[in-house]
This record gives C-alpha cells, structure tokens and sequence, in this order.
C-alpha cells in the first residue's frame, strides 16, 4: 500500500528537498471557498467579471476559484515570469502572453499564485489599467509581505512565510505543481 501523507506524495514525485507542509489540501479548499464568497459579495449579483490569471502558477487556483464564484464570468489568462529556472526573483518581468480580451469598462479580477518580490503586479497593473477597466482588483492565493504593492492584494488566501513554496500550480523549474498541497524547499 502507497502512503498517502505529503511527505510520502512529494517523494514519490522527485521533491528530494522537501522541507514541510506549509498549507494542507483541506485548507487551501476551505480558504478557497470562502474566497469565492468574498469576490461575490463584493461585486453583487449579476455582476459580470473578467477573471484574468496570471499562467503558469494561478492555474489550479483559478480553476478552483472561479467554480465558488457565483457570478457571470469569462476567464482569460497573461503569461508573465520573472523566476526562470531560480528559487529567486530575477527582478525582470517577461511578458510571454498577452490576451486580446477587451477590458474597457469591465470589471478585471487578476488572479496571482503568489505575490513575492510584487516585480510581476507592479509592472502588470499599470499596463492593465491602461486599457480602461471598470475596476481591476487582485486576487492572491499567497502572499509573502515582503514589500509594498503599488496595488495591495483585495483578497489573499495565505499570508507565506519567506521559503521556497511547491505545490497547487507552483512550481521549481515547471516541477511539483501538480502537488495537492503547498510545501517548502
């Protein structure tokens, strides 16, 4: 019989300097819910909502995300890295894909897997603003407090502590996002 703990999950995936398990899958879908909640209160009823997440690490977060919001909603995504192949911020955002989605007079909700060195938010939120939404609100799962935003996050899932962070949808080098949970390095 296969152990189904993290630890034995992360293993079995390569993960060989697995450190800890910082949030659980239970946490993470019961913060995720309640996340869902919030965004909808917020933009009321029948409110429709551009969901715009930022690709790769935001994907499973999203999806799982927008299946609480109860909203009209159209998704799209943006590509943007700042990581490569390090543990640490390169400090240059790249711009990889860029959706040819109107945002003019819309409501724009941007989904972000992590906020970490705000590199990546404080060059994407001027250049989103340019393009005349309604309103444009961001949506964290985590958030390392390690700076200040030109635009705070409305809604973190996490605050993280300041490790190397695996797992729903975030990745070393494209490995281990696929992890049920989020761990450290």
């Amino acid at each position: 019989m296969t152990t189904r703990t993290p630890e034995g999950v992360a293993r079995r995936v390569g993960v060989e300097s697995f450190q800890r398990v910082i949030f659980s899958e239970a946490d993470i879908r019961v913060r995720v819910e309640a996340m869902g909640e919030e965004i909808t209160r917020h933009y009321g009823e029948g409110t429709p909502l551009l969901v715009l997440g930022l690709l790769k690490g935001s994907f499973i977060f999203l999806a799982d995300l927008v299946r609480t919001i109860h909203l009209p909603l159209q998704v799209d995504f943006l590509v943007a890295s700042s990581y490569g192949a390090d543990t640490v911020s390169s400090g240059e955002v790249q711009l990889l894909y860029d959706p040819d989605t109107t945002f003019r007079d819309r409501h724009v909700l941007l989904v972000e897997d992590i906020v970490d060195s705000g590199n990546t938010l404080n060059r994407l939120v001027p250049l989103l603003r340019e393009r005349g939404p309604r309103s444009l609100e961001i949506c964290a799962l985590l958030h390392k407090r390690l700076t200040t935003m030109e635009t705070e996050a409305r809604w973190v899932g996490f605050d993280c502590p300041s490790e190397f962070v695996v797992g729903y949808g975030l990745d070393h080098a494209e490995n281990f996002r696929h992890l049920p949970f989020i761990g450290s390095l």
